[in-house]
C-alpha cells in the first residue's frame, strides 16, 4: 500500500474515532437547584390553579431524568406548602418540553454559549439523520424544522414519560407547557409523531392517573420567532378538556391576547396559559405591540404606552378573563437563561376579584390561586 494512501487511512480512522469520543461524552451535571419561592392568593379550598415557574438551564435537558428531577424540586415544593390537591391543577411554561431537542446529546450541545452552537453540535453528532430530515423539511427555517424532525420521536416518548410520571406521582392535573412536535397527536393514550406533517407548538394534558388525554391544545398564533418553522392551528380545533377542577381551556402563550381564541374555548371553567418571554429584564419596558395580528379591541396607542408587564395584565388572559365563562385562569412564565436565551415574567392569577402577580425573583416560583366551589 503507498504510503500516501496509508496515511490518508490513518487520519479517516482518527478522526472518526475523535469523532466517536466526542460524541460520546456524557453531559455535566445540572447545577444546584436555585431556591423555590411559593405564594399563593384566595381562601383555600379543594381546587388549586398553580403556576410552576423553574429556572431551566441546558443541563436539566441532558436526559429525561434530569429533566424530571428539576421540574420534581418545583412540585415537592408546593406539596409542602400545602398547595396542591386531587383537584388541583399545575400548569408548566411554554417550550418547557421543547429542549428535550437536546435530551442524551453530547456534551458539546449543553456546553454551547448559544441556541446556534448547540443546534450546531446537534448536527454535527447526527450528521445522517439530519441530512435525511433536512431533504424532508421545507419550512422556512430548515435547519431548525430539520432538528426538530430527527429528534420527535424521542422528544415525545421523553415528554410524556416525565409528565405522566409527574402527575401520577403527585395525583395532580398537569398542564405539560408546550412542546414542538411534527404531526402531534395521541393514539391509544400514547402521544405519537409524524415526520411528514407540519410542525406544531402543542400542549398535552396529564390526569392525576397520569393518563394522558385524547386531545391536545395547538398554538394558533406562532410569533416570529416560532413562525420559520412552527404552524398555526386552526381556533376551530382547540379542545376543552375535562378535569377534576372542571373544565379546563389552555391557551398557549399568544393565544392568550386573541378573543376568538376565548370564543373557541367557551364553556371552559378554568384556563391556563403556559407563556415564555423573551428577552430578559423585558417585564418592565415599553410594550412593542402585537407580533401577531392586532385584534380589532385593542388600542394601538398602548403600545409604548404601557410596559410588557402591563400588557400581559391588561390585553393577555388577566384582561380578558372578565369576558369569559371562565371562573379563574393563571399564566405560567419559564425561567432562566437556556444557550443565552434570556426569558422574563411573573406568574398572573386572575378571578373576580382581581389580579394576583408573583413577584419577579432571579429563582424559581411557585404560585397557586385557590377556587372556590
Amino acid at each position: 500500500m503507498p504510503r500516501w494512501l496509508l496515511f490518508t487511512a490513518c487520519l479517516i480512522v482518527a478522526a472518526l474515532a475523535g469523532w466517536s469520543m466526542w460524541r460520546a461524552l456524557p453531559a455535566p451535571e445540572a447545577p444546584i437547584a436555585d431556591p423555590v419561592v411559593t405564594s399563593e392568593a384566595g381562601v383555600r379550598s379543594d381546587v388549586s390553579l398553580v403556576a410552576i415557574e423553574p429556572v431551566m438551564r441546558a443541563e436539566d435537558y441532558a436526559s429525561s431524568e434530569a429533566f424530571a428531577a428539576r421540574l420534581r424540586t418545583y412540585l415537592q415544593a408546593a406539596q409542602t406548602s400545602g398547595l396542591l390537591t386531587p383537584r388541583s391543577i399545575a400548569v408548566f411554561p411554554e417550550h418547557a418540553g421543547t429542549w428535550l431537542v437536546a435530551s442524551d446529546a453530547p456534551r458539546a450541545v449543553y456546553r454551547a454559549d448559544t441556541v446556534t452552537g448547540a443546534m450546531t453540535a446537534l448536527v454535527a453528532a447526527n450528521p445522517v439523520n439530519f441530512t435525511g430530515s433536512y431533504m424532508q423539511s421545507r419550512e422556512l427555517d430548515r435547519m431548525a424544522a430539520a432538528i426538530f424532525r430527527m429528534r420527535a420521536v424521542s422528544m415525545a416518548e421523553g415528554y410524556q414519560q416525565v409528565f405522566s410520571g409527574l402527575a401520577a406521582e403527585f395525583r395532580i392535573t398537569i398542564v405539560a407547557g408546550s412542546i414542538v412536535l411534527p404531526g402531534a397527536d395521541v393514539e391509544d393514550g400514547q402521544l405519537r409523531t409524524d415526520t411528514r406533517a407540519a410542525l406544531e407548538n402543542v400542549s398535552a394534558v396529564f390526569a392525576p392517573d397520569g393518563s394522558l388525554h385524547a386531545r391536545l391544545a395547538r398554538k394558533v398564533y406562532p410569533i416570529p420567532s416560532e413562525a420559520g418553522f412552527t404552524a398555526g392551528a386552526m381556533v376551530e380545533e382547540l379542545p376543552v378538556f375535562d378535569t377534576p377542577a372542571g373544565r379546563l381551556g389552555v391557551l398557549i402563550c399568544a393565544d392568550s391576547w386573541h378573543p376568538d381564541v376565548y370564543s373557541a374555548l367557551a364553556g371552559s371553567d378554568l384556563l391556563a396559559v403556559p407563556a415564555f418571554l423573551q428577552p430578559g429584564n423585558v417585564w418592565d419596558a415599553p410594550w412593542g405591540g402585537y407580533v401577531t395580528p392586532w385584534p380589532d379591541d385593542v388600542d394601538r396607542g398602548d403600545a409604548g404606552r404601557l410596559t410588557e408587564g402591563e400588557a400581559w395584565a391588561t390585553h393577555a388572559l388577566a384582561g380578558r378573563l372578565a369576558d369569559t365563562s371562565a371562573r379563574a385562569g393563571i399564566t405560567a412564565f419559564m425561567g432562566g437563561s437556556l444557550w443565552e436565551m434570556g426569558s422574563d415574567g411573573a406568574a398572573l392569577a386572575v378571578n373576580a376579584n382581581g389580579i394576583h402577580s408573583a413577584q419577579r425573583t432571579s429563582g424559581g416560583q411557585v404560585t397557586a390561586l385557590w377556587i372556590q366551589d
